[in-house]
């Protein structure tokens, strides 16, 4: 499981309310050292005018981006540069403990920290603020957490549409001022040898797997035949009960009831419904508050990490669309299933390069001050998605799709 979750008390990390270290760091282009070892060789930033003219405006701004990358927040530098504004960001507060030098670049782009393991007023009040005063474009991330499915979107939460309208409504009551959204999608396209990036993460799975490197499959089988073994082997091992005549994706959903359903009924008192990821949040919040303030015995702390560990592996099952490669088998989308199969096995993927991003400024979504009643979604949670899916599909013709190599 990867260190997202900090075992000490959460402490409020605010933003830099100063101009000049962000300004000073992007006319530089120091965020170009960070983006390039990602892997990322070219960026194209598309209608920056539409955030211009929220800017010239003058309305509070929103910035709602899909996050298939880890990269994502940065390269977002980008269009902060060509527009150019300065941001504010609501970060993971994990991102803030993960040494000086990430701690620095991500205080560069004007982040503040978010306890994403509980309700955190000072994050929320603060991404209010920034959007009352209109003092510049606040970014946040909807999906919550990194996807690696760069063509379709993980469950959005709930939280940017109640900061929005919370902002909106004190903006109107403020100045008769507006507050919009922009969607942003994000879009990587790699364009290198997808061959030769797949094979040498998947033979060495296939030889932890004890199998002979299948070379002579076609990849889309390859990977597939894989990724069916790992799911496998995570059902055996949690005693979830396989039926072959189960799609992939109904195996994936049974796995993950099975993993959350009984941590539920303990901490919540029955399974809920909706999202996976609204699903952990909520887990997440009871089992972890008592950890980070070291008020467990040692053998209770060692039974919630286990714990968490499910419910990491549930977010991690739910991240694989089903389908998803023989729907589409373009060579953006192997790369995300191999590099994502490394991340979970091993918590980091290797950087195989050669990828340009795109950034797509979408159009503004004027925030109502009022929520319309009876919906069962948030309204402007649809509208957020809806044009994010838009943005993606239409940027989904760009990607090269497989080829075999001659052999």
């Amino acid at each position: 499981m990867q260190n997202v979750l900090i075992e000490k008390p959460y402490q409020f990390v605010p933003p830099l309310r100063a101009a000049w270290p962000q300004t000073c760091y992007l006319r530089a282009g120091l965020h170009n050292l960070t983006i390039r070892r990602q892997g990322i060789v070219q960026h194209e930033c598309r209608n920056v005018d539409r955030l211009r003219t929220s800017l010239e405006a003058g309305h509070g701004i929103l910035l709602t981006p899909n996050h298939p990358r880890i990269t994502d927040p940065m390269v977002i530098c980008h269009l902060a540069r060509e527009t150019p504004c300065n941001f504010y960001a609501m970060a993971s507060w994990h991102l803030f403990n993960q040494g000086w030098f990430t701690r620095f670049v991500i205080r560069m782009m004007g982040a503040f920290s978010v306890n994403r393991e509980g309700l955190d007023r000072h994050a929320i009040d603060e991404a209010v603020r920034i959007l009352q005063s209109a003092e510049r474009p606040l970014l946040l991330f909807p999906e919550g957490t990194t996807s690696r499915t760069n063509d379709q979107l993980m469950a959005l939460m709930e939280g940017p549409a109640f900061i929005a309208r919370t902002a909106a409504k004190r903006r109107a009551k403020q100045d008769g001022g507006k507050v919009v959204v922009h969607p942003i999608a994000i879009r990587y396209l790699y364009q290198g040898d997808i061959e030769q990036a797949c094979d040498g993460v998947l033979t060495e799975i296939e030889q932890k797997l004890t199998w002979r490197p299948g070379h002579h499959l076609p990849l889309v089988d390859r990977i597939v035949r894989v990724g069916n073994a790992l799911l496998s082997l995570k059902e055996m091992q949690y005693n979830a009960a396989q039926d072959g005549g189960l799609t992939l994706r109904e195996r994936q959903t049974r796995l993950v009831n099975h993993l959350l359903e009984p941590l539920e009924q303990e901490w919540l008192g029955a399974p809920q419904q909706g999202g996976v990821a609204q699903r952990i949040k909520g887990l997440r919040m009871k089992i972890f508050p008592d950890m980070s303030r070291n008020e467990l015995p040692p053998e209770e702390t060692e039974r919630r990490w286990q714990q968490l560990e499910d419910t990491y592996l549930a977010q991690q099952i739910d991240c694989y669309p089903g389908n998803y490669l023989r729907q589409h088998p373009s060579v953006d989308r192997m790369l995300e299933t191999v590099e994502k199969f490394e991340e979970d096995l091993t918590d980091a993927a290797r950087i195989h390069g050669q990828l340009k991003v795109i950034i797509d400024v979408g159009e503004a979504i004027e925030v109502s001050t009022q929520r319309e009643k009876g919906a069962d979604a948030d309204p402007l949670m649809e509208a957020i998605k809806q044009e994010l899916e838009q943005m993606l599909a239409e940027s989904q013709q760009e990607c090269r799709m497989y080829e075999p190599s001659p052999s």
